[in-house]
């Protein structure tokens, strides 16, 4: 249950990044209220998730579910680059935390 809960903690995490763009381009409350629903939700899962799962495990797989889901999200909804290097070093970032799942 305690990855089921970091897992959705990443994906909020995606969620509140792309809302901060979304602020960015149009300003309104309804985008401020989905950023802080985004990342008020991720904080809560991932404190569900760090009740069972060592903190370092649980804040380094948060960090890389966030960061690569929000560069791949970048990529699809934005234009952002898909050049290869990019897309090799967000596999690596989702293998590493696949890794300390495996070893954890």
């Amino acid at each position: 249950m305690a990855w089921v809960a970091l897992v959705l903690a990443g994906v909020c995490e995606m969620f509140g990044v792309a809302m901060i763009n979304k602020l960015h381009k149009d300003k309104s409350w309804q985008s401020l209220v989905l950023l802080v629903t985004g990342f008020g939700s991720s904080f809560i899962f991932l404190s569900m998730a760090m009740k069972t799962l060592p903190m370092g495990t649980a804040y380094a797989v948060w960090t890389g579910i966030g960061a690569s889901g929000g560069a791949i999200l970048g990529m699809v909804l934005y234009g952002e680059s898909k050049d290869w290097k990019r897309i090799l070093f967000i596999v690596m970032i989702l293998s590493a935390a696949i890794g300390l799942k495996l070893v954890g």
